[in-house]
This record gives structure tokens, C-alpha cells and sequence, in this order.
């Protein structure tokens, strides 16, 4: 048989097609190309969506993200803009001169996570503070 995918039809004749839109949710454990997994990837790690709302108001410096995150260290910082360079998410631009002077920016692709961290924030609302885990 080797490495063959079986798609799984519920009981009830279907998928839920608002839920699962098209084969590449179908999966049966957590697999990296599905859509909601490149999603939440996209937006994991510690201070990864606060630093996206600060840039989906506009370009920002390092400073001045640095500043409007006061307890974000610079190495949290640096390592969540890489991460989010890496992922095609945020662009970087250095201006020449002295000092150089560097901006970022989230790119148009990044821009697609906007609805996403309302919907997030709106669930958490909803949500109301979940019970301690057991």
C-alpha cells in the first residue's frame, strides 16, 4: 500500500464544508501544509502577535517597537522579527546614512493575518477566560 492518504467521510455523509473547504484539511493528525496549521504557525511564539499589531499599524523601527513593548527584550524581539522575515511576513528596509536607520514592515502576505488575530481576539472576548487546566 506504501504512504497512501485516505480521505475519511463522517457518518453523516459529508465534511463540514465551512470547516473543511477543500481536501488539504482532510488530514488525520496535525500535518504542516494544512491550512490551519500554516496559519497558527504563522502567528506562534511569545509576543509574535503583539509585535504583528504594532506593524500592522505601520512601518516601525526597532526602537520604536522596543518602546512600545517595554518588557519585550531585544533578543525576543530580534528573534521574532527573523522569524517573521523568514516567513515572508515582514519586509525589512534599511535607509543609508549615519546612523542607518531601520524599518519594518509587515508585507502583503502578513497583511492576510490581519482578520485573523481580530477573529482571534473576538474568541478570546467570547471566551471570557477559560477554566485552570487540571
Amino acid at each position: 500500500m506504501g504512504n497512501q492518504t485516505e480521505t475519511v467521510v463522517r457518518a453523516d455523509g459529508g465534511w463540514d464544508r465551512e470547516l473543511v473547504p477543500d481536501v488539504a484539511g482532510r488530514t488525520q493528525r496535525p500535518d504542516p501544509d494544512c491550512p490551519v496549521e500554516v496559519a497558527l504557525a504563522a502567528v506562534s511564539g511569545r509576543w509574535t502577535t503583539l509585535v504583528l499589531r504594532e506593524l500592522l499599524h505601520g512601518p516601525c523601527s526597532f526602537t520604536e517597537l522596543r518602546r512600545r513593548l517595554p518588557t519585550l527584550s531585544a533578543k525576543v524581539l530580534t528573534e521574532r522579527l527573523g522569524e517573521l522575515q523568514a516567513r515572508g511576513l515582514v519586509g525589512r528596509t534599511r535607509a543609508p546614512g549615519f546612523p542607518a536607520r531601520t524599518e519594518y514592515a509587515v508585507t502583503e502576505r502578513g497583511t492576510a493575518l490581519r482578520p485573523l488575530l481580530i477573529s482571534l481576539y473576538r474568541t478570546g472576548q467570547a471566551l471570557g477566560g477559560l477554566p485552570p487546566r487540571r
